[in-house]
């Protein structure tokens, strides 16, 4: 069995620097790289930690053939990762005036919703084709 990311120590061991910026604040490395691994995975799940929703869809997702990347959030980073999480889903346009719940999908960079969604999804037979859009899936 695969192991969950921790993105306690993901986030502290790898700040990723963000290139220039127009702006005189710069984000915090934890921002950074939530925005980083939102934009740079096809499918990823963020959920608390020891979350059992986030093994269900987990599971779903490995059982179409998508290896999802999966960040547990720890109780202590919960407000700020919902907060840029909340931002990111806004400037894509997909979550505005959402509040971000855990598990919370991300597919192809965009915010999908939670998991009633991506269930719903699946029911209707409606998941294959937005996880193929995504990049996640290529058959």
């Amino acid at each position: 069995m695969q192991k969950s990311v921790s993105c306690k120590s993901t986030w502290a061991a790898q700040p990723i620097s963000s290139g220039s910026s127009s702006t005189s604040t710069s984000p915090t490395p934890q921002a950074t790289t939530v925005e980083a691994a939102v934009s740079g995975n096809a499918v990823i799940v963020f959920g608390r930690s020891g979350c059992f929703m986030c093994h269900v869809a987990r599971r779903l997702l490995l059982g179409h053939g998508v290896n999802p990347t999966v960040f547990e959030v720890g109780e202590k980073d919960e407000a700020s990762v919902i907060e840029e999480l909340t931002r990111i889903a806004a400037v894509d346009g997909t979550g505005v005036g959402l509040s971000v719940q855990f598990p919370v999908f991300f597919f192809g960079g965009k915010m999908f919703g939670g998991l009633e969604k991506v269930m719903g999804a699946h029911i209707s037979g409606d998941l294959v084709p937005i996880l193929r859009e995504a990049g996640a899936l290529w058959l």
